[in-house]
């Protein structure tokens, strides 16, 4: 089997394919502090994408509650089940990922989820880890159970949006049977081609994060597109500008050895570091990085991003004392436009636009306060009720 590098593990890894980096990479950012679980970015996805036959179950875009909360069921839980132990020597991992874990005859380590596990995607919705009453009398916690009476970490959870990773060596590739799946040149977004594909689902038992989806009407396997048609007019997609929260930012990903500082997404997740990969142990090298939960247990983060998450949680604790990386969160949801790079000015931040090069967006550090007289004399009206 190939030899491929994989930069978020450390080492080279086996892959079924010889690699073939795309000329850039598309990435998206998720800040999980800023995440409401309003489902904005679900429904404008659904309503965008997934609204015909066969599609009913189909959300390319979901946003769950964390511990407990799975869509499919479970679906995270049972692969660090079949992965078994998985082990970090610094930054180097040095366990199996799902490729090298693989029986044989298998591309990948993988399972196919039954269809019931779909039918509930909101399970576990705003299910906290630990009880606020377990071992409370009288209103005060004797330490045998998590309390917010005691300190409010002992019961916590966090919501966390999922879309397709566009892994730079996808499982669900290495899967396919009918090789209908692959990967843009252009911008490495991962699509499966519907003339090839016969509904084998290989590729929903291969990928660990179950991003692919079975249309039962059509009998192919549909996913997360990126909405590259907006992409390739410089537009981010419509989960990301749809975020009321705005906590989504999109664009494109270098590699750590040709990151530039100037550009938002190379610095926050190389340069920075804030932003991290959903289970790096897995060995797809995902590109969609969460900027983790600063609340969450660090042991329950390690496991899900790896052990850059300690020093991703600090550096966004301090954000506000670095204008730079300030500025660079301010970007998110300022604009529909893709940038390339950014810059401040004085007190405020400016996003310069992919295509035309351009200024796209011009975001102040402190929005302005204006107050106003209490009666406008040029129409003799006052301001405010004065009854």
């Amino acid at each position: 089997m190939p030899k491929v590098f994989n930069w978020q593990i450390g080492r080279e890894m086996d892959y079924p394919y010889d690699g073939a980096r795309p000329d850039h990479q598309f990435a998206y950012i998720f800040d999980l502090n800023k995440c409401i679980a309003c489902q904005t970015c679900t429904i404008a996805c659904k309503t965008t994408w997934t609204a015909g036959k066969g599609q009913e179950t189909m959300l390319w875009n979901n946003v769950e509650s964390k511990p407990y909360g799975y869509f499919p069921l479970g679906w995270d839980v049972r692969i660090l089940d079949m992965l078994g132990a998985q082990s970090w020597d610094g930054l180097k991992y040095t366990g199996k990922t799902l490729f090298e874990a693989a029986e044989a005859g298998e591309a990948v380590l993988g399972y196919l989820p039954d269809d019931l596990d779909y039918a509930n995607p909101n399970v576990g919705e705003d299910d906290c880890f630990g009880s606020e009453l377990k071992g409370a009398v009288n209103g005060v916690a004797d330490g045998s159970g998590g309390a917010y009476f005691d300190t409010v970490h002992h019961s916590w959870m966090f919501y966390l949006p999922r879309i397709c990773n566009h892994c730079t060596y996808p499982a669900c590739l290495a899967s396919c049977s009918r090789k209908s799946i692959y990967k843009r040149k252009m911008d490495g977004i991962v699509l499966i081609d519907q003339s090839r594909c016969r509904g084998y689902r290989d590729c929903v038992k291969g990928c660990p994060y179950k991003r692919p989806f079975y249309n039962p009407h059509t009998r192919t396997s549909e996913k997360c597109i990126a909405c590259y048609p907006f992409v390739e007019q410089g537009q981010q997609p419509q989960c990301v500008t749809m975020c009321i929260g705005k906590i989504r930012l999109a664009g494109y990903l270098s590699l750590p050895e040709k990151a530039n500082k100037n550009h938002p997404m190379d610095y926050l997740i190389h340069d920075q570091q804030v932003a991290l990969p959903l289970y790096p142990q897995f060995g797809l090298e995902p590109n969609v990085y969460y900027i983790p939960p600063v609340h969450v247990p660090p042991q329950f983060l390690t496991q899900m991003f790896g052990p850059r998450v300690h020093k991703a949680v600090e550096t966004y604790r301090n954000a506000h004392k670095d204008p730079k990386l300030l500025a660079a969160m301010m970007l998110f949801g300022s604009t529909e436009r893709i940038l390339k790079e950014f810059r401040v000015e004085k007190n405020e931040v400016v996003g310069i636009d992919m295509m035309n090069g351009g200024e796209a967006v011009r975001v102040p550090f402190t929005e302005p306060t204006v107050v106003r007289p209490f009666r406008d004399e040029k129409v003799g009206a006052f301001r405010h009720n004065i009854s």
